[in-house]
Order: structure tokens, then sequence, then C-alpha cells
């Protein structure tokens, strides 16, 4: 920090907190420690490798730079601090019906040990509403209306350092974000799935159950903004809240109706967090956790290139009237160099949609052909095996627990089962809910058995808990005796296949 001379007392020192080299770190004060430390500092000249210097030592130009850099860090620092929070024009306050510091320190501490979750999270939350629309629309398609495509977008700002999640789903109303977005224990899913167990038609599939995925946002978000317009409402309206505030703002957005239908959801993040304002960190999460979710999730990516400069109609005259005006020969040469355009650079957005392999265990496996399966296998594998496989069974495990599976034999031996290195087997499946990636390091299959590659897909298991809540859980322990069961049925079933005969048998 730089304090400069003032003009009225010219035997007053220029403070300069001069820090020796050694590796930066930004510390945020409030400005009572400031001030602390800034009486300490005048009173003991200097404190551990923080020294003071005159301005005596320093020149007249100098002196300027400084003053008018400490100037400007004041101002902006005073700014910072006394600049309040301004809720969305026009909302009012509400209060959560659960104690969120309470809340927080649950979802933190409890059920997610990974940040990166909270993309996760949001993406099967707008899965949810899209699955919402398309059932709806069924019978009703004018619901659809002028947004016919179901799909997600997800846009970074570096500038300032906002993530949006957006969707076409089926939106909310003003009482639905006050209502699904109030409360910890309760979500817009839950009540969605009670409405259709009492209708005669219960065959879709929801995600988030617990209404407690969308709050993992905190974990890397300052503050949360939440736009959604619902066809029952002709209103946009915006939820927002500051984390570990014990309330939340609703009402109507200003920016008016910008979505037609659908959710938007901002995060202003954390300064810890700004990892996820990198294109290549979002494509790996997204490609991570949300790979086979039905619906098209994309993700903006901001390009910048060099494009000829426009010139506008004032300039493209005066170039005329020059060109008619001059009558000096110019050389081929000249004229090539004349006729250069004057460049500029443009940013430019385009979208990339990132899930774009088949989750082909949810189809029915008398519809898939070898080729697909073949595929599909070089995705499971992720480059482990150089190989095709050897051998598959795509099952439906049916009864008290239900999930889908598919299995893969290699044809190769791994490496490590190779030089015997049993400890240096990874675990070979994946396990998913409702297509969203819980873990791909699960223990789903003995050791002996991690040479088995494949997916597992429930309904049944919960999306909001921890990994280790997850490997007690009863149901997992039911998946595992199925899956090893039909792990040993293809391995028993190969060993009564003919092995092919060798080329030189053939040639013999």
């Amino acid at each position: 920090f730089f304090f400069p001379k003032q003009p009225t007392d010219q035997h007053l020192p220029t403070l300069l907190l001069k820090q020796q080299p050694r590796t930066s770190t930004m510390v945020r004060y409030s400005a009572a420690a400031f001030l602390a430390a800034i009486c300490m500092l005048s009173s003991n000249g200097s404190i551990g490798n923080v020294g003071l210097v005159r301005a005596a030592e320093m020149t007249e130009a100098e002196q300027a730079a400084e003053t008018a850099a400490a100037n400007a860090a004041a101002e902006e620092m005073i700014e910072a601090i006394s600049t309040p929070y301004s809720p969305p024009e026009g909302s009012s306050a509400f209060a959560y019906e659960a104690e969120v510091n309470k809340m927080l320190d649950i979802v933190i501490n409890s059920l997610y040990t990974n940040k990166d979750i909270f993309l996760r999270e949001l993406i099967s939350n707008a899965s949810d509403a899209l699955d919402k629309i398309r059932f709806l629309s069924v019978t009703k398609p004018e619901l659809l209306g002028d947004t016919p495509n179901l799909e997600m977008k997800i846009e970074y700002d570096p500038d300032a350092k906002t993530l949006t999640i957006r969707d076409t789903g089926l939106g909310m109303t003003k009482d639905d974000l006050i209502q699904n977005l109030g409360t910890v224990a309760r979500s817009g899913t839950t009540n969605f799935m009670k409405a259709l167990k009492e209708s005669e038609t219960n065959d879709i599939s929801q995600i988030g159950m617990f209404g407690v995925g969308f709050y993992s946002t905190f974990l890397v978000a300052d503050r949360v903004s939440v736009a959604s317009k619902h066809n029952d409402d002709d209103t946009q309206n915006v939820w927002e809240s500051l984390n570990g505030e014990s309330s939340f703002h609703v009402g109507p957005d200003p920016r008016g109706n910008t979505l037609g239908r659908g959710t938007e959801i901002t995060l202003h993040l954390k300064e810890d967090a700004e990892e996820y304002l990198s294109p290549y960190k979002l494509k790996e999460m997204i490609g991570h956790y949300s790979e086979f979710v039905t619906h098209p999730v994309s993700l903006r990516q901001i390009k910048t290139i060099q494009v000829p400069k426009e010139k506008d109609e004032f300039d493209e005259e005066e170039e005329e009237k020059k060109e008619d005006g001059d009558d000096i020969e110019v050389s081929d040469e000249d004229e090539a160099e004349a006729k250069e355009p004057e460049m500029e650079e443009v940013t430019t957005y385009e979208y990339e949609q990132i899930n774009t392999d088949p989750a082909i265990w949810a189809r029915d496996k008398d519809g898939i052909t070898d080729e697909e399966y073949q595929e599909f296998w070089k995705v499971v594998s992720k480059g482990d095996s150089a190989g095709d496989a050897e051998d598959w069974t795509h099952f439906n495990a049916e009864g008290n627990i239900n999930f889908k599976s598919i299995l893969y034999v290699p044809s190769e031996v791994p490496f490590a089962l190779q030089s015997g290195n049993m400890e240096m087997m990874k675990p070979g499946l994946r396990l998913y809910v409702r297509k969203v990636l819980i873990s791909d390091e699960f223990d789903l299959m003995p050791r002996y058995l991690n040479f088995i590659k494949g997916v597992v897909d429930s309904d049944d298991l919960p999306l909001n808990v921890n990994r280790e809540t997850l490997q007690e859980s009863k149901i997992v322990k039911i998946i595992k005796k199925k899956l090893v069961r039909k792990a040993l049925e293809l391995i028993r079933k190969m060993s009564q296949q003919e092995m092919p005969a060798d080329d030189e048998t053939d040639e013999a």
C-alpha cells in the first residue's frame, strides 16, 4: 500500500510498504485491522521483512506515480468497503425455513467432499426441469411454445467472474422460487414425483430427491442469482441470496422476459473458485460427470480472432477523394502494401456440445449392434486397453433393486495383472444414478475381477450423498452380489466356447 504525501506538510514522509521478494499472497483486511497495521508500522518502523521507504529516497516522478497508484487503490478499497449489497430492484426479502449456516455445514462437511460436484448437481436439476416439460408436452404440445429445443447451455465470463447455467425446462413461478429454493429438504422434483405417483402414468425418473443439490453452489459462489420463467406466470422472476445469509430476495427480473421459458442460474464465484472460469476445466467436468445426460449440454467458447477492420462511410469517402486526386505513379510492390487491410481483434462466441456419447445401456439390447458395443467399449475403457472387447453382457436387474449394466471382458490381459501387481488394478466399473456419474473408482467388484470394465446405472440410489456413505449402503451391497454373479457367468460362458485356431495350425 502507498500513502501519498500531504501537500500542506513538506516533512510528512510517504510510506511505502515494500514487500521483499518472495511468493506473493493477497490478503483482504477489514478497515479496523488495516488502521491497526498502519499504527503498528508507524511505531516500529519495520516488521519482519516489511520495510518503510521515505519519500526523500524517491524522485519526483516516482513520487507522483506512487501517489497516483495509491489514490486509485484507496478509492477502490473505499468503494469496496462502503458499497453494501443491493438486492434486485423491486424484490422482497424472505427468511429461509432452515438455518442456512447449519445447512451449509452439512453440505460441505457431510454430503460433498469435492467442490466440482456443484456443476453435476446443477446439470442434474436442469435435466429434471427438461424432463418435466417434455413429459407434460406429450399431451399438451403447446406448452413448448416458442422454445421447442430442450437443452442446457453453460457460459463463463472471466471479466465479471460469473458462471451461468441455463436450461429451457419447465421453469418456476414466483411461488415456486420461494418454496423450492427457500428450504433445504423440499424440492420441486419431490413434489413432481408425488403428482406422478397419484396419476396412472408413472414413467419418468427424476434426480435430486433430497432437494439439497442446489445449495452446493455456495461451495464456490459468494452470491447466487436464479432467474426463471414458467408458462403459468407472465413475469420472469429472479431469486438471489448471499452465501451464509439467513434470507433471500425474490422479485420481478429487471431485465424483463429474457428466457421465454426455463431457468438461468448465475454464480458470482469466490476468489478461490476462479478455476471454474476456465473452458478446459468446465469441459472436463461436464464430460466427466454428465457425459451421458439425455439432453444436450453445450459450453459457450470465447475466442478472439483477427479480422479486417471495417471502414466507416467517412473513411471510405476520404480514401476515394485521395485516390482521385493522387496522380503519383506507384509500383506494384507499393500498391500491394497499400492495399493490405488494417486488422482488428474481434471476440466471437460459439457453443460446443460436450455430451455427445450415447448411453447405450439404457436401450434395448436387441437393437444394439456389435459395432455399437465396441464403440462404447472404447468410451468405457478410456484407452486402458489397446484392443477391442473380447465379450460382454448387457442386462437389466429387476426386483427389489433395479439397475442396468454392461460388463466387458478385455481382449488383452491388463499389464498390472500380467505382472502380478494386483494392488495396481483400479476398479473398472462406473456407477451412475440416472445417467449421472457418481464415481468411476467405486468398489463394485472384488479385486480379482477388477479387470472387468463397464457401467452400472441404478434408479434406486440417492444422488446427493458422499462416496463413503454410499459404499455402506445396503442397496450397493445387493448390486455387488448381482454384478459378481453376472461377471462369473460371462467368464464361464467364454470358457465353454471353442478357442479360435492359430494361424500356424491353419497353415499346417
